[in-house]
């Protein structure tokens, strides 16, 4: 695979805290979109994992429970992904994470130094995904 991501809308949230200055976003199932160079087809697979944004500061207060996510963006840098995370990920410098949780008005937005992404167990194959 050449290229992966995270699809944000749809992936489900285990739930966020901010503690000791570290933001944790869990991805129960988090929606991964793989593709090949030359190729036409993409795969749909899921996996968990863990968002986790260092010297982190909330913008407003971190919803704990679990949700889906319905999108958002997540800025590394100069670098604005919206409505998805590429695998792998890990940067230092400005970063920020503004998170939309599905039916609801509370969003994950914190503003860091550091991200990181780390993917736990095995991706899952879904299906194929043909246009």
């Amino acid at each position: 695979m050449d290229s992966s991501s995270i699809q944000l809308p749809g992936s489900e949230i285990a739930g966020a805290s901010l503690q000791d200055g570290t933001l944790r976003v869990e991805f129960a199932r988090a929606y991964i979109v793989k593709t090949m160079t030359g190729s036409a087809e993409r795969t749909l697979w899921w996996q968990a994992g863990t968002l986790i944004i260092d010297d982190a500061e909330a913008e407003q207060p971190v919803p704990e429970g679990p949700g889906i996510c319905d999108g958002g963006d997540v800025d590394e840098n100069v670098y604005t992904y919206r409505n998805m995370i590429p695998v792998p990920l890990e940067s230092r410098g400005h970063v920020r994470c503004d998170l939309r949780l599905r039916d609801s008005d509370q969003r994950i937005v914190a503003s860091g130094r550091a991200v990181r992404l780390q993917m736990r167990d095995v991706a899952k194959y879904i299906r194929h995904i043909r246009d």
